[in-house]
């Protein structure tokens, strides 16, 4: 298992630091701070809280240090989420500031949730041959990231196929200086921080992959390049957010890509980071 623990160190406060550090490094799956209240620790036994209370300083030393004092991070910041230097992301609440209809801000922030970024090489076995489009669901927490960073590199590493990653949120390949903070694969390109229909449209044209790998479809326009590129004789790697298949196809907003037979296999991971495989059929 990878992380790249320094940095999320250097997110933290010192006095949190220090206590996460030291106990609970190996297990840790969350950082949850809420102003006024103990932090959280979310671990794969439960929960623990230190013994302080988080104060307004220690949030926005989080944020500062995530964004690097950054003003470039509204876009994200609207979306409720900020992606730090390992790939952790950190969710944020506070008070959301809209222009007429258009949502413009968060500020006041109260709480972030760090979620910890972990490599674990081999979780997808040897699912990448012989099976098509591929489409990886679980409900939040389950791995479907560190599933899909794992199924890229191993058709990148073990076949003869091209794989572009289009890394809307850079949590799949995200960057340590000029190089990835985890090994993507031989035969890997990433397309970093661009908006995933965008993103699709564009490494179909520029780099003749495939494959073609996305993290998360939140928008019908995901769904519409999807369908593009499937056209276009490429096979497809993608997340939804889904417990089950019956939660999956009850979705309006996967229907087209449902219905049209995109996908061939269904890859249901499971909050105990087990999963299945089963074939594309309602």
């Amino acid at each position: 298992m990878k992380c790249q623990w320094t940095e999320l160190l250097n997110l933290l406060p010192g006095w949190i630091r220090q206590a996460v550090d030291e106990k609970y490094r190996e297990d840790s799956q969350e950082i949850r701070l809420r102003l006024d209240l103990p932090p959280e620790i979310v671990r794969g036994s439960g929960s623990v809280w230190l013994d302080r209370k988080t104060t307004t300083e220690d949030i926005r030393f989080c944020l500062n240090t995530a964004t690097r004092y950054s003003p470039w991070i509204s876009e994200s910041i609207t979306q409720g989420y900020i992606t730090a230097a390992g790939g952790h992301r950190i969710g944020i609440c506070g008070h959301c500031v809209y222009d007429q209809q258009m949502l413009k801000n968060i500020t006041h922030i109260s709480s972030v949730c760090i979620r910890i970024a972990r490599d674990l090489s081999g979780v997808s076995g040897s699912i990448c041959k012989n099976r098509g489009s591929i489409l990886i669901i679980g409900p939040p927490g389950s791995g479907k990231t560190t599933f899909l960073r794992d199924l890229v590199r191993n058709i990148s590493d073990t076949t003869d196929k091209t794989v572009a990653v289009v890394d809307e949120r850079m949590e799949l390949f995200p960057r340590h200086g000029d190089r990835f903070a985890f090994p993507c694969g031989k035969r890997t390109d990433v397309l970093s921080g661009c908006r995933k229909y965008e993103g699709i449209e564009t490494v179909l044209r520029t780099m003749n992959p495939k494959v073609i790998a996305v993290d998360e479809i939140t928008e019908e326009a995901d769904c519409r390049a999807l369908s593009n590129a499937a056209w276009c004789g490429v096979d497809l790697i993608a997340t939804a957010h889904a417990g089950s298949k019956q939660e999956l196809f009850s979705r309006k907003i996967y229907k087209p890509i449902l219905d049209s037979g995109l996908f061939k296999t269904l890859i249901i991971l499971h909050s105990d980071k087990s999963w299945k495989e089963e074939t594309m059929v309602p």
